[in-house]
C-alpha cells in the first residue's frame, strides 16, 4: 500500500517538475516574442514524462557506471530533448514564435500544472485522512 501511494507520488513529482519546466519555456517563448532570430522552443511532454520515469530510456543520458556519479536533475531538458517550433508563417526577422499558439500551450500547461497539484493535495488529504480514521485497521 505504501509503495503504490510513493510510486503515484513519485509520478506526480515527475509530472510537476516537467510541467514547470515546460512553462518556463513557453513563457521564454514569448519573453522573446520580438527578438529578431529568436527560435520558439518546447518538448514532447509525454515523452518526457515516460523518460523521467524510466518507461523510455533518455537519449544521450550516460549511465551512472559508478556509485559517486551524479543523477540527472529531475525534469531539466537538454537542448537535445527540446524542439524547435515551426513557423506558423514566416517572418522577415527570422523570429518563429506564434504568440497564439504559445498562448494557448501556456494557458494549456497552466491549467494542468494545477490539475497536477490538486491530484498531489488530494492524494495527500486522503491518505492523511485515512490516518486518522478512528475505524483504521
Amino acid at each position: 500500500m505504501i509503495s503504490r501511494i510513493t510510486d503515484t507520488l513519485n509520478f506526480q513529482a515527475q509530472a510537476l517538475t516537467l510541467r514547470a519546466e515546460r512553462q518556463r519555456l513557453l513563457a521564454s517563448n514569448i519573453a522573446n516574442a520580438d527578438t529578431p532570430g529568436y527560435q520558439a522552443r518546447d518538448f514532447d511532454f509525454a515523452r518526457a514524462l515516460k523518460e523521467a520515469t524510466g518507461a523510455l530510456p533518455v537519449p544521450g543520458a550516460m549511465a551512472a557506471t559508478q556509485p559517486g556519479h551524479m543523477a540527472p536533475v529531475a525534469g531539466a531538458r537538454s537542448d537535445s530533448q527540446k524542439t524547435y517550433a515551426l513557423a506558423a508563417q514566416t517572418s522577415l526577422d527570422s523570429n518563429t514564435v506564434d504568440m497564439d499558439r504559445e498562448r494557448a500551450s501556456f494557458a494549456d500547461n497552466t491549467v494542468k500544472y494545477e490539475a497536477t497539484l490538486r491530484f498531489i493535495n488530494g492524494s495527500v488529504r486522503t491518505t492523511l485522512d485515512a490516518m486518522k480514521s478512528p475505524n483504521a485497521a
